[in-house]
């Protein structure tokens, strides 16, 4: 799933292609992906593409005060065509492609989607704020005012809810998602499951340090990269994260996973739980 890093460059890469651009059509393969009907998809053909910016892991397309806001969710991204083909998408369930924007110079980007779990979602909207996703974001960490201070507040409110959840959760800080909330444990070298308000103030430093550094380690050596070279760019520098049975590149002992319905995470037990496998029941019940 894209996350803080790989949207924001995303952002970049696409504002200095679409900057000053005209859209003249857009084509919607999949039609579940639109989650808006006022204003029309017809209203952002013919109009100028002021910018692109980034709302937590929404991407935000600003074409003359209309906005195409997407949500890329698990499996989603962008493709740029320099030459866009002449055929229009069609509706396919075997289809990647979920909508097609063309430009005045007949360049372009293909909004895709692999698998069959269809959770990308794209609006149409006059404010970002009328996107329900971003009207309830969680402050973004990489702003200048959240503070080590700020973190400390927002822990203390979550009680003894689990760091992992409490990083990862949207509404409570924005753009972090399952990849990177593992990254950051991992280099703050705290467990997954340690709860929010137990950090006393040295580990409270330890976390902000580690949030602030491994994204904005990301940001940078993600700006400047075409969209095409971001996937690959963020999994090669993954300490833990889907590297599950490797050796941890801090300490050598080998990366542990903890399964759910839907996710998974990834730990070393030597760096982050003084040494002892978290109890993963779904893979318990595998082996019975």
């Amino acid at each position: 799933m894209p996350e803080l890093p790989e949207v924001e460059a995303l952002a970049l890469d696409l504002g200095g292609r679409l900057q000053g651009r005209a859209v003249t059509k857009v084509h919607l393969a999949q039609f579940s992906a639109l989650k808006t009907f006022d204003p029309p998809l017809t209203a952002l053909e013919g109009v100028l593409v002021d910018g692109v910016t980034r709302h937590g892991k929404f991407l935000d397309i600003d074409l003359s005060g209309t906005h195409l806001v997407m949500h890329l969710a698990r499996a989603g991204w962008v493709r740029w065509r320099d030459e866009v083909p002449a055929t229009p998408p069609k509706p396919s369930p075997r289809s990647t492609i979920a909508a097609r924007i063309v430009l005045d110079d007949e360049t372009g980007l293909d909004v895709t989607e692999a698998g069959t779990r269809k959770s990308l979602a794209m609006y149409v909207v006059r404010d970002p704020l009328d996107v329900p996703g971003i009207a309830s974001l969680g402050p973004d960490p990489l702003t200048d005012d959240f503070t080590r201070e700020r973190l400390g507040e927002i822990l203390q409110a979550e009680g003894r809810k689990q760091l992992k959840g409490v990083l990862r959760h949207q509404g409570t800080i924005a753009g972090i998602g399952n990849a990177y909330s593992d990254e950051i444990l991992h280099a703050a070298r705290m467990s997954p499951y340690k709860p929010a308000s137990s950090l006393d103030d040295d580990e409270l430093t330890v976390l902000y340090d580690a949030l602030r550094e491994t994204l904005g380690a990301a940001v940078d050596r993600s700006r400047g990269l075409a969209a095409s070279e971001l996937k690959g760019e963020k999994k090669t520098h993954l300490a833990v994260h889907g590297r599950t049975g490797e050796a941890c590149p801090v300490c050598g002992d080998v990366v542990r996973e903890v399964s759910f319905a839907d996710s998974s995470l990834q730990y070393c037990p030597t760096c982050q739980t003084g040494g002892k496998p978290l109890a993963d029941r779904r893979m318990s019940k595998l082996l019975k």
